[in-house]
């Protein structure tokens, strides 16, 4: 019999990824999208969509139920839905926390727990390392977020946590890029219009997982004899802005890169500026005073050791690797 999975946030730039991925392993592959949202990379006709309520939950329960008379349940369900930034901080919680505990609650109540429950949780639920002598952030350190972002994914680490033989598995991913995705392509951008900006005067280690890696990750997850465990998922090698820098520009073929250092304070003050004209607008800022944490942290390096024994998982991609493939992607698309 074919494993059934579940991706939620499948519209988004990794969901979409991993829905292929499921696609091409054979599972009977369900995409949870809104009907609002773009199918665009949600093309194969083996796809079944649905859009479930997770803000009602006794509506979210009625529709679970109609689907377990109908296909029983899914063996497999990788929550990947949730927000980087949002209007409100309060939005961060609702999305992030409270709308997977209606999820998960609906779950139980309807006895659709699956085999395993992926969530796909952050390094920012972690929190700052050591930023002196930029040791790895290891899964034992004391979790101390410093964004609304974080925070509300370790409140929601907390509660999966809490629930007693809930068969789940976090997955703690760094900066994820790749084809598709938005906000690194704004610096490659910058760095194709011959400028790179960098934030801070201190050493700053940065780490990176390319997409389809990450997406290997969660289907490791998904075979190994585990649950409730949680892992870090990163390169095991760590980068400058420099570094970074050097393997774009060589692909798009820029021999001459200005960078320019802004201070952090300077920093602060754009991003708040950015967050309020956003807030006048309705709309979400690129900048804004969570994204100024992330950026001004100086160690974002973490120790993939358990990740590598217990999970059998090593990355495929070197940045140097998935740089190219990314600009080769952004440019056939004519992203760049």
């Amino acid at each position: 019999m074919t494993n059934k999975i579940l991706v939620t946030g499948a519209g988004g730039f990794i969901g979409g990824f991993i829905v292929e991925e499921a696609l091409n392993r054979g599972f009977d592959t369900w995409a949870g999208v809104r009907s609002s949202t773009s199918h665009e990379f949600l093309q194969d006709d083996r796809i079944t969509f649905v859009d479930l309520d997770y803000a009602h939950p006794e509506k979210l329960r009625s529709q679970l139920t109609v689907l377990k008379e109908k296909m029983g349940g899914w063996d497999y369900i990788v929550h990947n839905l949730g927000v980087t930034k949002c209007k409100n901080k309060e939005d961060f919680y609702r999305i992030n926390y409270q709308l997977v505990c209606n999820f998960v609650d609906a779950l139980i109540a309807c006895d659709m727990v699956p085999r395993k429950f992926i969530y796909m949780s952050s390094l920012s639920a972690w929190g700052k390392g050591d930023e002196v002598n930029h040791t790895p952030i290891k899964l034992t350190d004391t979790p101390r977020p410093d964004t609304e972002y974080g925070k509300s994914k370790l409140m929601t680490e907390q509660y999966l946590a809490s629930l007693p033989d809930f068969p789940y598995m976090i997955l703690r991913p760094t900066g994820v890029y790749g084809p598709r995705e938005k906000d690194y392509l704004l610096m490659m951008q910058s760095i194709q219009a011959g400028f790179d900006f960098g934030v801070g005067y201190k050493k700053q280690l940065i780490t990176f997982i390319y997409v389809k890696d990450l997406v290997r990750a969660i289907f490791a997850a998904i075979e190994a004899p585990i649950v409730r465990r949680a892992y870090f998922i990163s390169e095991e090698q760590a980068y400058t802005s420099s570094g970074f820098r050097k393997y774009v520009a060589a692909e798009l073929g820029k021999r001459c890169v200005i960078p320019i250092v802004v201070p952090c304070w300077f920093l602060w003050i754009i991003s708040v500026v950015a967050e309020w004209i956003g807030g006048l607008r309705g709309k979400t800022s690129t900048l804004n005073r969570d994204k100024y944490r992330i950026m001004c942290q100086r160690n974002w390096v973490c120790d993939t050791t358990p990740t590598r024994e217990e999970l059998g998982f090593i990355p495929q991609y070197s940045l140097e690797e998935g740089v190219r493939e990314t600009v080769a992607w952004y440019k056939a698309n004519k992203w760049l």
